[in-house]
């Protein structure tokens, strides 16, 4: 029996089908928006039956939130004991979110978190997390005497953040292997920049 046949009393779910549709929905929605975010889009990429996809997710606006959460994760807080490591941590997660498979989605959220209350909720809960582990992260560094108490923080992560998102952003499509396989080294490079001009202006 076929993932689009229907279905019948109590069989299960194939989680294969809704691992290729979660994949084709976050895939549109970073092409086309929400404009052109449907059933029938999804349905072509992830190959499988529109029927199929109404089986599982009532509205697009819930379809989206559930394929956005299960790639767009949130901005974990690593104490690694360091500020250096710290920022690390964090400059290493954003690029990773903005250079894989989901990233021309999150480039949309930054603009279409308003197109549907569902949506600006998910991108609000993913910019919280890496408010709050930038925050925990300059609170730490002031305790160990890394930072001075009134250090720039905010352009010390607004530095960092920044320059992380946009050298995922800017990257072109044939240039993503190469700039991922290099994400790291960019990251160290990153970090090492931001604090030798916090240290200057310190």
């Amino acid at each position: 029996m076929s993932a689009e046949a229907p279905a019948s009393v109590g069989r299960p779910r194939d989680p294969a089908v809704d691992e290729r549709v979660l994949r084709a929905a976050v895939a549109l929605f970073g092409d086309v928006g929400w404009s052109g975010f449907t059933f029938d889009g999804i349905a072509r990429r992830a190959s499988v039956g529109k029927a199929a996809i109404y089986r599982r997710w009532s509205s697009k606006e819930e379809l989206l939130v559930d394929a956005l959460s299960h790639d767009l994760n949130v901005v974990e807080d690593a104490d690694t004991g360091s500020l250096r490591g710290d920022l690390l941590s964090i400059a290493r997660q954003l690029m990773a979110s903005y250079l894989g498979d989901a990233g021309r989605a999150f480039m949309r959220l930054n603009v279409e978190s308003g197109a549907a209350e569902a949506i600006g909720e998910r991108y609000a809960a993913w910019s919280t997390s890496q408010v709050r582990a930038a925050r925990a992260t300059v609170r730490r560094a002031i305790a160990r005497g890394e930072l001075s108490p009134g250090a720039p923080t905010t352009l010390i992560m607004d530095t960092l953040c920044g320059g992380a998102i946009n050298h995922a952003a800017a990257t072109p499509p044939h240039l993503r292997d190469r700039v991922r396989a290099g994400a790291d080294a960019y990251a160290e490079a990153l970090v090492d920049f931001v604090l030798t001009a916090a240290k200057a202006a310190g």
